[in-house]
């Protein structure tokens, strides 16, 4: 638990700790990123090929978001499916 919210750097919340993010250091700290990574752009821009990571603060943080339910396919259709994707 210890590991999970407080060193593990989650990617839904734009790679801080669930600890940074409830104590609100995660503001400065992808203010900070945000600056650095437009530093190392201006340093080598030939690095770069688009912009830079978007370092946004992640607003809406879902535990367990709902996900859209399809209707089950029937053999054939995953068949099919399994067909495309190979």
């Amino acid at each position: 638990m210890h590991w999970y919210n407080e060193e593990h750097r989650h990617s839904a919340i734009q790679f801080v700790t669930p600890a940074e993010r409830h104590a609100g250091l995660d503001v400065e700290l992808l203010i900070r990123r945000a600056e650095l990574y437009e530093a190392a752009k201006a340093r080598n821009p030939n690095r770069w090929s688009s912009a830079t990571r978007n370092w946004d603060r992640t607003n809406v943080v879902d535990l367990n978001p709902d996900k859209t339910t399809k209707e089950p396919l029937n053999r054939e259709e995953v068949y099919q499916e399994l067909k495309l994707a190979a």
